[in-house]
């Protein structure tokens, strides 16, 4: 993966607007939130956009980029840290904020990576970050799924699975993050044709990095067929084609006593009839 996203790092920057949309989506979030982040980190910082979007708008003293490709590290700003969040080379209780966009589905321990961030966190931490969800290239998938079962007489995985909603959901909590929020938002973006969204994927430094990928070179006739797929399928009438990225925000914070916490069951001294306006009664 590293020498993937080091061959394209020089032109990062012309592929990267998902990056963006997540960038200003997390500063609109955290302009919501009333209170300062004296320590912030970006967890996989990619070639600093989200660095550069949230620099002095969290009140951080602080704001450390991490990330392990070095080419791209380069064009972060502020504090650098080259490692990697599976051995996240950062303190316990050394962070306010940790933020990170779309890196985490990238990495094999996700549920690990969560619980090193928790534990950089200090109490009362905020956690930020969006990974893709299941529906991503999801027209890309099928196509390829189906020109390999009518070329090759079978198919292996070509396009990365990512996670539900649900089950992210339950790793915040497994991870020990109190006050979970799992959303999710659907971009559509059109191409010229399918070769120009693969092609964009390449750019991004994104391409199939599956260890258990079919190793067998793509033939012109493969390809073909899947371009072919791809368009009778999901072309538009103006002839362009759709590529569907899913963008899961998981929002969590590390447990503090100051933090609301759920009332024990049966001590409620109001009746929801009377906040309704309702007369109370029996289930037939």
């Amino acid at each position: 993966m590293n020498q993937r996203r080091a061959r394209v790092a020089a032109t990062a920057s012309g592929h990267d607007f998902l990056l963006k949309r997540v960038a200003e989506d997390f500063s609109e979030r955290l302009e919501a939130v009333r209170r300062a982040f004296p320590v912030a980190a970006d967890i996989g910082a990619h070639h600093g956009v989200l660095g550069r979007a949230l620099t002095g708008k969290v009140g951080s003293k602080a704001f450390i980029s991490l990330e392990e490709t070095p080419q791209l590290l380069a064009q972060c700003r502020g504090e650098r840290i080259l490692g990697h969040a599976e051995a996240l080379p950062l303190a316990p209780l050394s962070l306010d904020l940790a933020v990170s966009a779309l890196w985490l589905h990238l990495i094999n321990d996700l549920p690990g990576a969560l619980l090193q961030i928790r534990r950089a966190l200090k109490p009362d931490g905020l956690l930020m970050a969006s990974v893709l969800g299941g529906a991503t290239l999801r027209e890309l998938r099928e196509a390829w799924l189906t020109a390999e079962a009518d070329v090759l007489g079978g198919a292996s995985p070509r396009v990365a699975p990512f996670a539900d909603v649900r089950d992210l959901g339950g790793l915040l909590q497994r991870a020990g993050y109190a006050l979970p929020v799992v959303d999710s938002e659907t971009v559509n973006v059109t191409y010229a044709n399918p070769l120009a969204l693969m092609r964009e994927i390449k750019a991004m430094g994104a391409s199939n990095m599956l260890c258990e990928r079919s190793r067998r070179p793509v033939s012109r006739r493969l390809l073909m067929r899947a371009v072919e797929l791809y368009a009778e399928r999901f072309a538009l009438g103006n002839g362009r084609v759709p590529a569907t990225f899913e963008i899961i925000t998981l929002t969590a914070w590390v447990p503090h006593d100051s933090q609301p916490k759920p009332l024990r069951p049966g001590s409620a001294t109001t009746r929801l009839a009377d906040v309704l306006g309702t007369t109370e009664g029996k289930l037939r």
